[in-house]
């Protein structure tokens, strides 16, 4: 396994690869990352610090099957494993670099650099060298990417043509850690216990519960437990996948159990209600439907009150009510019924054409106007999500957020951000402003949001802000990214310690997303991830098909406590536990990390 890139992601992505699968792994970075990067993930920064004394003894000893360039840097096989690392700093991804590292002879590349640009050119360049060579390719522009794939799988087609076939087993996978980490943290951000994947047809949707749970309901996790009494034993790690008789047996704990598995896009997870309110909410907005409605009490209130006062009859009444709003100064009395309608409709336009020419008046003023300018947050808005950072991981945030219809004030500090477009487009309303100023928050009518979410690219500024947070509504649930692992265990240690009562997570996107990357490097289709605590819950597609672990047992029989669940087959929701899994069918698990390199 050759993996290329240029931050925390490429280290993360090599140590998942060398530490959980056991696989050899040639990690490929710029000359001055290691003294230029910031902060990384505690096991890949351990695992780069380890390289060292295995490239210095590849390079004396001359060890088989270790490749790497200058003895600048080296790796050691972990311990437990078989599989190895080495380290090849180089500036560019050229033709000379990617053969140096063994890309010819490499069953899988990863190209994971920040930059597109640089990712394209190198997979254009290493799909040359090996059309075998399984490519996975980290793209932030998703359509791009899907023009990527083809091409890139045309040429490894095309370079077997007619042969022997054995290019069947070059594929090409493109992947955005920002679309693989954004669910976990919109789902974290709008219930903290709520974990939703998408799989191939499926909505899968996980909570937490306290014991006893539904016994109709898989069970995913059972949370750990924080007991400084030792009254229940001491604290208890999170357990994934537990056997049925752990969790008869964990009484007082909290799980996580697979709440709901439906066929996506059907009536649960529609967003929004049905019938016309959703065509008037996109017509009309909130204060001007409430105007519309204050207006027509005030009609039908008049109307009353002149029925009551006259004694007509009460359409009469009303009748007489409109044409003095209309002020027609000679209205159809004793005419016919057609006449009055008339009179009555011709005032309602002379009406309408009053605002069509006012409108038309502001949309010229309109034009006028800066482009850039974004809404704010109105007044008496609560309920929302304050989102801080536009950058590539809040982008996708927020369009997730308003795909699930829910409220969101974004907060960020650079006017030439990438996702102020998006916000426009969405109409979100926007404070531009820094989050560590006073008052920027206050703007973002924090003390009456449900949540916060602090996605920026700085550590230190998602905690300043959620420190911050925390002063003005204790009890306010907050959601952090934070870039080093070890760091954001401590935070998410501290901060459950000093608000018990508050829910707070921290979430790092290189830890969400590598499991992703690691799965598409090995064939395996990881469709999405759930964050338990500070470990990954994975969901993947299997084919069954010469699988000895599942093809010819039911769906009960497959389960392996620890490592593996099947929950469905692929686009069904309703697979008994029952069913015999037989050749042709596919199914959607729910695995840890070693359990899927088991399956492998």
């Amino acid at each position: 396994m050759v993996v290329c890139g240029d931050d925390g992601l490429a280290h993360r992505l090599a140590a998942e690869l060398r530490g959980v699968y056991g696989e050899q792994v040639t990690l490929v970075v710029p000359p001055t990352e290691r003294a230029a990067r910031g902060p990384v993930v505690g096991r890949a920064r351990a695992a780069s610090a380890a390289l060292l004394d295995r490239m210095v003894n590849a390079a004396v000893g001359g060890r088989p099957g270790v490749t790497g360039g200058p003895p600048t840097a080296g790796a050691t096989t972990p311990a437990g494993g078989s599989g190895g690392e080495a380290l090849l700093e180089a500036g560019e991804l050229t033709e000379a670099v990617l053969a140096e590292a063994g890309v010819g002879r490499a069953t899988a590349l990863a190209l994971v650099h920040d930059d597109d640009e640089t990712n394209i050119r190198a997979a254009l360049t290493a799909r040359r060298l090996n059309p075998r060579l399984r490519l996975v390719l980290r793209l932030y522009n998703r359509r791009l990417g899907q023009h990527i794939e083809e091409l890139l799988d045309q040429a490894a087609a095309l370079a077997y043509d007619g042969g022997d076939g054995a290019g069947a087993e070059a594929s090409t996978t493109v992947l955005s850690d920002a679309d693989t980490a954004a669910p976990a943290l919109a789902a974290t951000a709008l219930a903290g216990t709520s974990k939703v994947v998408q799989t191939e047809g499926l909505l899968l949707r996980a909570v937490e519960r306290p014991l006893p749970a539904d016994s109709g309901l898989h069970t995913l996790a059972l949370l750990s437990v924080n007991d400084p009494t030792g009254s229940a034993g001491g604290d208890q790690e999170p357990r994934l996948l537990p056997s049925d008789e752990e969790v008869r047996g964990a009484a007082g704990r909290t799980v996580i159990v697979l709440e709901q598995v439906s066929t996506a896009g059907g009536p649960e997870s529609a967003a929004g209600g049905a019938g016309v309110v959703p065509w008037l909410n996109s017509l009309f907005s909130r204060r001007l439907r409430w105007s519309l409605a204050g207006l027509v009490g005030c009609v039908l209130a008049l109307a009353i009150a002149l029925w009551t006062v006259t004694g007509i009859h009460p359409v009469r009444a009303l009748y007489l009510t409109l044409l003095d709003m209309f002020a027609i100064d000679d209205p159809a009395l004793g005419a016919p019924l057609g006449r009055q309608l008339l009179q009555l409709l011709s005032a309602l336009v002379g009406l309408l054409l009053l605002p069509v020419l006012l409108a038309a008046v502001l949309e010229v003023l309109g034009t006028f106007r800066t482009a850039t300018s974004l809404r704010r947050p109105p007044r008496g808005l609560g309920g929302h999500v304050v989102l801080l950072g536009l950058g590539k991981i809040g982008t996708r945030v927020l369009t997730r957020l308003r795909e699930l219809n829910v409220p969101v004030v974004c907060v960020e500090s650079d006017p030439e951000a990438r996702g102020l477009a998006t916000a426009r487009r969405l109409r979100v309303p926007v404070v531009l402003g820094d989050v560590t100023q006073e008052g920027v928050l206050e703007s973002a009518k924090i003390s009456r949001a449900q949540a916060l979410l602090a996605v920026t690219s700085s550590d230190t500024t998602n905690l300043e802000a959620v420190l911050y947070a925390r002063t003005v509504r204790p009890e306010l649930r907050v959601v952090l990214r934070l870039y080093d692992d070890d760091f954001a265990t401590a935070v998410y240690r501290t901060l459950r310690a000093a608000y018990p009562h508050a829910l707070t997570r921290s979430r790092s996107v290189t830890h969400l997303a590598a499991p992703a990357f690691a799965g598409a490097m090995l064939g395996r289709q990881v469709l999405g991830a759930v964050a338990v605590e500070r470990q990954v819950l994975l969901f993947a597609a299997v084919d069954v098909d010469g699988h000895p672990m599942l093809e010819g047992r039911t769906v009960g029989q497959a389960f392996r406590p620890g490592a593996w669940r099947v929950l469905a087959l692929a686009g069904r929701s309703d697979t008994p536990a029952d069913h015999v899994l037989a050749k042709g069918d596919r199914v959607v698990v729910a695995v840890t990390r070693r359990g899927l390199a088991t399956l492998r």
